[in-house]
């Protein structure tokens, strides 16, 4: 399993160009107008791994999965947008169900694709969008204190946490301040996901250029580098429409001589997929075999139970232990057969926490 995104933005930023590139479908048109996507699409991507390929060829697989990650492309806000304002309640909702935001901003020029504001400010666009989305918070958490208060009365404990919460959330939101910025995630990060605010989830600022300076940036995309840093958030620097060239091209040395002739080491898939998965903490395993190597992922504080959950429910019901090899010692030693022998097979119980490259494979009664 992979990880659930949410691609936003003012309309004519390019979310829907980089939905169709990123999910290599057309499902989402991408035209010169505000609101041309009316629902939200979502596509699934395997994310690119050089290691699962490595493995695969050690362990002669004859299948190659990787993990996938999920887009979904939500229709450009507007100001008002938390008011209803465009199509801005429905897509409000698409939101909040996703575990992370892809904020796709303008930083190129094009007379020829209009901008809602009639010019180019990506800062000012995040806080447009940043402020539509704190306002929606503010109603929804508003609407909570008065059946949360009569709780309260009944002597009800959970309640009583509860309403201090959404007080606390409140008040931040009133000040300005997204969620995601306050101390209050800190110990009580199920009690905000259960408030289902939007502002409290993740952002990767995705930095939309032209195609010259992709490998560059511009003094754009510098400055929402500055604003990101700022707010604890990460941004990279793609080109929708260099990602939409990149996804024509079936063959890997085709792509990677394009790229190179446009000054890049990677595609911005690559590039969101890495930053994605700093942003929520992931890792990647790895399982394999004869019939298939498969590329598998979870949190990074996950225990060897919970990573055999991820697989299958039983795995994790019936856990006995996980035979453990480091991705670079299996790379290395050439295989499984080889790290036995070497002695660099690790037995571990349930409290074993799981490290971003391991090769697992799991021994479960069920």
């Amino acid at each position: 399993m992979g990880f659930n995104c949410g691609i936003v933005g003012l309309p004519n930023v390019g979310k829907s160009t980089l939905f169709n590139a990123l999910t290599q479908t057309a499902a989402a048109e991408a035209e010169n107008f505000p609101f041309c996507t009316i629902e939200p699409n979502t596509g699934r991507v395997g994310v690119p791994d050089d290691r699962l390929e490595k493995i695969a060829k050690i362990t002669v697989s004859a299948n190659v999965v990787p993990t996938h990650l999920e887009f979904v492309d939500i229709a450009g806000l507007v100001r008002g947008a938390s008011k209803g304002e465009g199509l801005g309640n429905q897509f409000l909702a698409n939101i909040r169900e996703v575990d992370a935001i892809v904020h796709v901003l303008r930083c190129f020029e094009d007379q020829n694709v209009t901008h809602v504001d009639g010019s180019i400010d990506p800062v000012r666009d995040a806080e447009t969008v940043e402020t539509e989305l704190m306002l929606a918070d503010m109603e929804s958490l508003e609407k909570r204190i008065e059946p949360l208060t009569k709780k309260v009365r009944g002597q009800d404990k959970e309640a009583a946490a509860t309403l201090q919460l959404v007080e606390q959330a409140l008040t931040h939101l009133r000040d300005g301040q997204p969620l995601r910025l306050m101390g209050l995630l800190e110990g009580k990060g199920k009690g905000m996901r259960m408030l289902q605010t939007l502002t409290a989830k993740p952002v990767l600022y995705v930095c939309n250029v032209g195609e010259d300076e992709a490998a560059t940036g511009n003094l754009w995309t510098k400055k929402v580098s500055a604003m990101a840093n700022e707010q604890g958030a990460s941004s990279v620097v793609i080109s929708a429409k260099i990602e939409e060239e990149v996804a024509q091209l079936s063959d890997e040395a085709e792509k990677a001589e394009f790229l190179d002739a446009l000054g890049l080491n990677e595609t911005g898939l690559a590039s969101v997929v890495r930053a994605g998965y700093a942003l929520l903490d992931l890792i990647t395993f790895f399982t394999s075999g004869p019939k298939e190597t498969r590329a598998w992922t979870v949190k990074r504080s996950a225990k060897a139970p919970q990573a055999a959950g991820a697989i299958h429910t039983d795995f994790e019901k019936g856990f006995i232990k996980a035979e453990t090899i480091a991705y670079e010692t299996f790379v290395n030693l050439g295989g499984e057969q080889a790290a036995k022998d070497a002695g660099k097979m690790r037995q571990e119980g349930k409290d074993y926490v799981v490290q971003d490259g391991d090769v697992l494979l799991f021994r479960f009664n069920v």
